[in-house]
């Protein structure tokens, strides 16, 4: 079950400066880690995803890879996430096995989050829910979404894109089960304890 807090790590081209901040963002109680750099090359992404894995085992909170099935499977962490051009999701979830996470992204599109769901998605993610310097063009998510997608899913919805400490409770009040959070967290001045405000919000929301 996908929910409370999804940290997902920056481009960061040092690995020692990421593991620091990998370890400080799990001190602090992340639920779960998704490893993503869009500008590291292929030897990087696997020095970095190899080097994070026995964090996230220690802090024992699942590692998802973003996009590469192969590097998932070859360093044995705990799902991927797949965008809607990376790859056909009956397809990745077949290469994966059963006990795998597999998420997907979903833009602003309720449709493609049921036709992920049907093809063995365990989450979906909607966004960007707020203006994002991460993806700045892309869609808008409507924060409805999440209230349609309780009804219409049986499965965790993400919310992503723009989220900070002051808008984290609208996408936890409109439903999302879990917050994706990227900027916030990762370029804070103290990781942690970000990352601990970020935990509190979501626990006074969901309580309430």
């Amino acid at each position: 079950m996908i929910k409370g807090l999804y940290a997902v790590t920056p481009d960061e081209p040092d690995t020692d400066v990421l593991l620091a901040k990998v370890e400080a963002a799990l001190q602090g109680g992340i639920s779960v880690l998704q490893y993503r750099n869009k500008k590291a090359g292929h030897q990087l992404l696997t020095q970095q995803a190899r080097a994070i894995l026995p964090l996230c085992q220690q802090y024992k909170v699942p590692l998802i890879i973003n996009d590469s099935v192969k590097l998932c499977l070859t360093l044995g962490a705990d799902g991927v996430h797949i965008g809607a051009d990376d790859g056909n999701l009956n397809e990745i979830r077949t290469r994966l096995g059963p006990n795998k996470i597999l998420g997907a992204s979903c833009y602003n599109r309720l449709d493609l989050a049921l036709s992920a769901q049907q093809a063995g998605a365990n989450y979906v993610a909607f966004g960007a829910c707020f203006a994002s310097s991460t993806k700045p063009n892309a869609p808008v998510a409507s924060l409805d979404l999440f209230k349609l997608a309780q009804v219409q899913l049986t499965i965790p919805s993400v919310a992503i894109g723009g989220i900070t400490l002051t808008n984290a409770s609208q996408a936890i009040k409109a439903g999302a089960s879990s917050i994706a959070v990227i900027n916030a967290i990762f370029n804070a001045t103290d990781v942690k304890l970000t990352t601990q405000q970020f935990r509190q919000i979501f626990k006074n929301n969901f309580q309430n």
